[in-house]
């Protein structure tokens, strides 16, 4: 292949790339000044095209019920596209879905898979809720020491309700098992995204 040719494609990936991002951001101005109409008229094209980000817009949409009437089905549709392809946000989302049984029955199975694909990926409010699933049992065996190690990972990514969490669990476990929690924290490491 020739320079030439090659330097073409490549520009042309770019152009076609750049006018999809701006077509996000328009979504993104919309939704922030509140007009959802307009915001799934931007994104909904670049989320049939497969854009992960876009998906997970979308999803939100039907989820908060803004610009469309609410409908946790389609929530868990476009929040299902966009998690398959590593989105945080998205899994984190498909995952509390279907924790709490909207848009579909309560399947603690899925709850933990999609909350555990974001945690991995740093995201502390997935962290806290996966620790709470271990915590009260809910879809696993109990594990006060798997509980203490996510809290321990989501106050330190941000979670603001990690660290009153932790308090609580402190008084529920042995020094034995805090350090052994706090030492499977300190070796865990991000994935994915």
């Amino acid at each position: 292949m020739s320079f030439r040719l090659a330097l073409t494609l490549v520009l042309s990936t770019f152009c076609l790339a750049v006018p999809a991002r701006a077509d996000f951001q328009a979504g993104m101005t919309a939704y922030d000044s509140e007009d959802y109409a307009t915001a799934l008229r931007e994104w909904q094209p670049l989320a049939e095209q497969g854009d992960a980000l876009a998906q997970y817009q979308v999803g939100l949409l039907h989820h908060k019920g803004r610009g469309v009437p609410q409908d946790d089905v389609q929530a868990r549709k476009w929040y299902g596209k966009a998690a398959a392809q590593g989105q945080a946000k998205a899994q984190f989302s498909l995952g509390t879905l279907h924790f709490n049984g909207e848009g579909g029955p309560k399947d603690y199975q899925q709850a933990l898979r999609w909350l555990r694909l974001a945690a991995d990926q740093g995201m502390a409010l997935a962290q806290t809720k996966l620790a709470i699933m271990y915590d009260y049992g809910e879809g696993l065996p109990k594990d006060k020491v798997q509980a203490y190690k996510w809290l321990t990972l989501a106050a330190k990514y941000g979670d603001k309700s990690a660290p009153l969490l932790l308090a609580s669990l402190d008084k529920e476990m042995t020094e034995a098992q805090i350090t052994k929690a706090k030492k499977l924290a300190s070796e865990w490491e991000p994935k994915g995204q």
